[in-house]
């Protein structure tokens, strides 16, 4: 008889279902978790919520071979730890994904309307009538930064106060966009023209901070901004400096971490509540239901589509992914801002029996996501399915003799069809883009900062963007030059020692002329 601990608030569902399968359940949420663990250390079995899994809960559970995160964010496990110790991980995508929808009209509705505060005035025993006038959010423009499971639902959820909704998703297409009653825009648009933004964006070395000074300037006076996403999205020193000026309404959810003690934010929160957007009855229930149900599918069934951290395959080496993952980053800088409605790719050799596990960081890439912390492949189609894209991995001809390398192709739809191709492979035990478009032999290592600037070709070009980089103090490591005879285009692409101011790369496109200019930080 399997044991399976819960140390967690979690729906008395998930332990009815596994008990009825004669599985053993302790559940407990209220011993101190390393106590628990303590004295159930046969456990196979650990369901949790927003409880940190570290390697010192994992090396007290020799047994154990399955965590459940009961919920979509496993950032509070150590899936890498769990993978050393042949640990599975899964979690339940779209689980919560209502709840907070719901949260995120029921705030707006409660800061429009002065709810908490009017109700704290009355039970005090004032009438403060005038002091509570309101706003309505019907007929208002919402911006939606994120429309995945969660900003999908808020649009639906919106839907009766007959609002405009502006969107940014790097990946959702026009079509669904339009299915869902969206248009989508930029970023700097959502945040001129809205009068309530919410955010719905992973926090990663990208977006960390992303949510600052220059977007808060941008607001309308009054706006509302509300972040059930995460917290290092918001710089908050940079709201703390424009909210009064702007009388800009800020409610949050969201917290470096879910704990009890003083916030940071609380001196510019108009509305604070404790990571609650989850915290309902029928999201506790789906949670726990599905955590459930994938316990028991995994050990009768062997099914292990939901598992996170899941061990590559013989034969599969690990740098591939984070190649799928540098070939899609690059195609989709290149799309500037298009979002694809089409993903094709092409795996040779020994890879294409390999091309399920690329989907993950192929996803991670448009979405702008870690590369670390990958869905399992299946959830990753699920999430490019939602956002209207459609991903098609082609026959290949190995006659060509490509060896082991991928080709991944971004189509966008709209106006005006636009397609980027990028292959790479692995040489040497290092990664290495070999074309971009009909730009080939580039090989470049997709590692630092790279810039890459498309110009139509003509002598002096790269040496007016050296001097540029010069002035400013910006070493060049390396430097790619390939031509397009077909295109009469030159791609300069320079590896430097520091990134590249934006506004810099904005005069260095308009002083060439450049088709295009963008960097990437791809780590190391």
């Amino acid at each position: 008889m399997k044991k399976v601990l819960i140390p967690t608030k979690l729906d008395k569902t998930a332990a009815e279902l596994l008990i009825a399968k004669g599985y053993n359940v302790v559940q407990d949420a209220e011993t101190a978790l390393a106590d628990l663990i303590a004295a159930n250390s046969d456990a196979e079995v650990l369901i949790v919520r927003s409880e940190k899994i570290t390697p010192a809960e994992i090396d007290a559970l020799p047994n154990l071979k399955l965590v459940v995160r009961a919920g979509a964010g496993f950032n509070t496990i150590d899936t890498k730890y769990a993978r050393k110790k042949h640990v599975d991980v899964m979690n339940t995508p779209g689980a919560n994904s209502n709840g907070v929808a719901e949260e995120v009209v029921a705030m707006m509705l409660a800061a429009s309307r002065h709810v908490v505060a009017g109700d704290i005035s009355t039970r005090a025993g004032l009438w403060e009538k005038k002091k509570f006038m309101g706003t309505e959010v019907t007929g208002k423009t919402v911006g939606i930064l994120g429309l995945g499971h969660i900003g999908q639902l808020l649009v639906k959820r919106l839907a009766g106060f007959e609002v405009k909704v502006l969107g940014f998703d790097p990946m959702l297409n026009a079509e669904r966009a339009k299915e869902l009653g969206v248009e989508l825009t930029t970023i700097d648009r959502i945040f001129a023209e809205s009068d309530y933004i919410s955010l719905h964006i992973p926090e990663n070395d990208e977006t960390r901070g992303m949510i600052n000074a220059r977007l808060f300037e941008m607001m309308k006076p009054g706006a509302m901004l509300i972040n059930c996403a995460r917290a290092g999205i918001i710089n908050e020193a940079d709201l703390r400096a424009v909210k009064a000026t702007k009388k800009l309404i800020y409610c949050n959810d969201v917290y470096p971490k879910d704990e009890a003690g003083e916030k940071s934010i609380a001196d510019v929160a108009d509305l604070m509540l404790p990571h609650i957007g989850a915290n309902t009855h029928e999201a506790n229930f789906v949670a726990a239901k599905r955590s459930a149900e994938q316990t028991i599918a995994y050990f009768e069934q062997g099914i292990t589509t939901w598992v996170v951290n899941k061990e590559l395959p013989d034969g599969l080496d690990p740098q591939y992914q984070k190649l799928a993952y540098a070939l899609t980053l690059v195609a989709h800088k290149y799309l500037a801002g298009q979002q694809p409605a089409r993903i094709e790719t092409s795996f040779y050799g020994k890879l294409a029996q390999f091309a399920k596990y690329m989907t993950a960081p192929i996803e991670a890439a448009i979405c702008t996501a870690s590369c670390e912390d990958l869905p399992a492949p299946a959830a990753a189609e699920k999430i490019l399915e939602s956002r209207g894209v459609k991903l098609i991995n082609r026959d290949v001809d190995d006659s060509k003799q490509y060896g082991e390398s991928m080709t991944i192709d971004l189509v966008a739809g709209g106006d005006e069809l636009k397609q980027v191709s990028v292959r790479g492979t692995i040489t040497e035990s290092n990664m290495m883009i070999s074309r971009i478009n009909n730009f080939d032999k580039l090989y470049l290592e997709p590692t630092g900062v790279v810039l890459f600037v498309e110009y139509a070709d003509e002598p002096g070009v790269i040496g007016k963007i050296a001097s540029m980089l010069g002035e400013k103090n910006i070493n060049i490591i390396d430097l790619r030059a390939p031509q397009c005879l077909k295109s009469g285009n030159s791609l300069a692409v320079f590896k430097t020692n520091v990134a590249v101011p934006e506004l810099l790369i904005e005069r260095i496109q308009s002083v060439v002329n450049a088709k295009l200019a963008f960097q990437i930080e791809f780590g190391n």
